[in-house]
């Protein structure tokens, strides 16, 4: 059975190796996807999270396991496969979380996070993740990512008119830095947004630094799982498409685009083993991340791409373990930057989500799960996001059958 698995890169680099290939360029690349995943990402795991009723403590856990676990699997596969693999957490797979959390209890979610790794870890380990990812029309399944995220969409919208004197400024530093490109490269637009929103809450006095406190290491949380059929079937069919098709396809495509040779087995068997791990301290679902892979590859020889695969993981495990100080941090922050920044961060994933929707085959299925996702109706106690996949998926089948029947010969 594990034959199906790639096998590692060989010889493995040593410490002379690793220490020749590393340099400035790769520290900077390193940091800034640290960085990246330290910021806008963190801010919709407190927004899911607080809106969920999860205690501080309980969202330090949280922050702990996607930076800390994901880190040293990091480490640990960029070494093995001199290759720049990142692994982070679902964004995605957060967002769908959100809605479950209001009629189920933490618990039960963390009962479909196991379920999700097990059954994530047998397709890797099968071989059976390639398959799987063909069987799924994209355009369905990002229909029904796009009703998800709309809501951050329009978050950033609500919070320009409500927080203006915040978010204001940051929309205009993001669309600066976006707008022109040689300054995008020096200062990435997701991090200026923040710098300048951290300068505009300073200005106006709108944080209190003794919230802050001391600075604490991290004590997990251990949950004990609950397992449900209403949270399995809810929750464990949408999580393992979105980390599969979803968030891996999206690492592995930049990666490749980037000239080197994912192993999209090994990656879908270690998002299984990453989540359960995960799972321990309440976190959702490990995957291969497509932003933070892309800044590691965005520079530099392509050989040593890993070693800034490498960095970003020491320091996301550094993070990880001073994780109360920083969720506290970003709990007394203005919900308006909080908004402001998992909106930005939204955007380009929510333009991507709408493009596959609607620009070939699909795209009627597409919009029925856009509609039925975004209504956010819970049928039988079952979320919407899974009813928006059947719903598509039905609907595709029943009157697009033609895309169907072309994308059998074309396989």
């Amino acid at each position: 059975m594990l034959s199906h698995l790639e096998r590692p890169h060989r010889p493995l680099p040593g410490w002379r190796q690793m220490l020749a290939d590393f340099g400035p360029e790769y520290a900077a690349n390193g940091f800034i996807g640290w960085v990246f995943a330290a910021t806008a990402p963190v801010a919709i795991i407190l927004s899911v999270g607080t809106r969920g009723g999860l205690s501080e403590a309980e969202l330090a856990s949280w922050i702990f396991g996607v930076f800390s676990i994901n880190g040293v699997i990091s480490i640990l596969f960029c070494w093995l496969y001199r290759q720049p693999l990142a692994f982070f957490w679902t964004i995605p797979g957060t967002v769908l979380v959100g809605p479950a959390l209001s009629h189920l209890s933490f618990g039960e979610v963390i009962g479909a996070y196991y379920v999700t790794g097990v059954l994530m870890l047998v397709l890797g380990v099968t071989g059976w993740v390639k398959r799987a990812m063909q069987a799924v029309p994209m355009p369905i399944v990002m229909g029904m990512v796009a009703g998800v995220f709309l809501q951050f969409g329009l978050g950033l919208v609500t919070s320009l008119h409500s927080d203006f004197a915040i978010a204001g400024p940051m929309v205009v530093a993001w669309l600066l830095l976006s707008a022109v490109p040689a300054l995008g490269q020096r200062l990435p637009p997701l991090i200026g947004a923040l710098l300048v929103g951290v300068l505009a809450i300073a200005i106006l006095g709108r944080f209190d630094p003794s919230a802050l406190g001391a600075i604490e290491l991290v004590r997990p949380v251990v949950h004990t799982p609950q397992f449900s059929w209403t949270a399995m079937v809810e929750l464990v069919v949408p999580l393992a498409i979105t980390v599969l098709v979803v968030q891996n396809g999206q690492g592995v495509a930049v990666l490749k685009a980037a000239g080197h040779k994912p192993p999209v087995d090994a990656i879908a068997a270690v998002c299984g083993i990453g989540t359960i791990l995960s799972a321990v301290v309440g976190s959702v679902c490990t995957c291969l991340t497509g932003p933070t892979n892309a800044i590691i590859t965005s520079s530099g020889e392509r050989a040593r791409h890993y070693i800034a695969g490498i960095f970003t993981g020491v320091l996301a495990v550094a993070f990880g373990v001073m994780a109360p100080a920083f969720t506290r941090l970003l709990l007394n922050a203005p919900e308006g930057f909080i908004m402001v920044l998992a909106g930005l961060a939204m955007l380009r994933v929510l333009q991507g989500a709408f493009v596959t929707c609607f620009s070939a085959r699909y795209t009627l299925g597409a919009l029925v799960a856009f509609l039925v996702t975004f209504a956010d109706l819970s049928v039988l106690n079952i979320g919407a996001a899974f009813w928006g996949l059947v719903a598509g998926f039905a609907v595709s089948w029943w009157l697009e059958r033609l895309d169907f029947t072309d994308k059998e010969k074309q396989g």
